[in-house]
């Protein structure tokens, strides 16, 4: 496994990537990747989205993944091109809805759970119709209130 100090990873990484943002939360539903969900797109370094045409962004809904760090109007950047293994946080379709979850295997079975204690775990196999859609590479969390980012956005008068 390579382990890489961030300023090293930062001072080589010239190159940017342009990943989509799409436009609904994840936990809400989600239509296939089209150009008409598209909302815009997040400019990265090439080192934080190295396959950029299998890399998505999405903005979070809820707090069924609180004990992964992830909240509720968070930003995951997911990619469709890594595998997934235990302990993975994925986003999956669930009977036609995208949702994050954290893959748990044990033996055979496989489980998507939710990292909230208070949400209970389901077997792959009970739900209808699943997908692992792909991998949570990352998240993005803001630490300053939104509606003052979006007021020190906003051109002056």
């Amino acid at each position: 496994m390579d382990v890489y100090r961030i300023g090293e990873l930062a001072a080589g990484s010239g190159a940017l990537v342009h990943v989509p943002i799409l436009g609904q939360c994840l936990c809400a539903g989600f239509p296939p990747p089209a150009d008409d969900f598209r909302e815009g797109a997040l400019e990265l370094p090439r080192w934080l989205a190295p396959n950029p045409p299998a890399t998505f962004a999405w903005n979070i809904s809820g707090n069924s993944m609180r004990a992964a760090g992830i909240f509720d109007r968070d930003l995951a950047v997911v990619d469709r091109s890594l595998k997934a293994g235990h302990g993975s946080v994925v986003v999956a379709a669930i009977d036609g809805e995208m949702s994050i979850k954290r893959l748990v295997i044990d033996g055979n079975v496989a489980r998507l759970a939710f990292d909230n204690s208070d949400l209970p775990a389901f077997a792959v196999e009970e739900l209808s119709d699943g997908e692992i859609w792909g991998v949570v590479r990352f998240s993005i969390r803001w630490h300053i209130a939104r509606a003052r980012l979006v007021r020190s956005a906003a051109p002056s008068r």
